[in-house]
């Protein structure tokens, strides 16, 4: 049902004044700890000696991956139907969850 109200800035809200990028790096990498990649880097560091070699080869291959997504995201914003979207996240959401809670009740010992 969460997904049904989108969030919006409150009025006397105070914005950093970093920005956007700021943001988003910092909270992508609290998203991303102990995510596969970095345990794949520790793995790598681990196994060769050159170190700055595998930090700036794993981050170079998340920024190949992710910034196409965060462009076309960019693009594409504008010319979705938001209120659609957020009712068809919201049906999913309710029939996955719909679908765990039978599961768990049915399969319980």
């Amino acid at each position: 049902m969460w997904a049904l109200k989108p969030d919006k800035l409150e009025e006397g809200t105070r914005r950093g004044t970093a920005g956007a990028f700021a943001a988003t790096t910092v909270a992508f990498f609290i998203a991303e700890i102990g995510d596969k990649t970095q345990i794949a880097t520790v793995a790598l560091a681990a196994a060769y000696s050159n170190l700055p070699a595998v930090v700036a080869g794993t981050t170079a291959g998340m920024l190949l991956a992710n910034a196409p997504v965060v462009f076309l995201g960019k693009a594409f914003s504008d010319r979705l139907p938001l209120t659609a979207m957020h009712r068809i996240a919201s049906a999913l959401f309710l029939i996955i969850g719909a679908v765990f809670i039978y599961r768990a009740v049915h399969h319980a010992p």
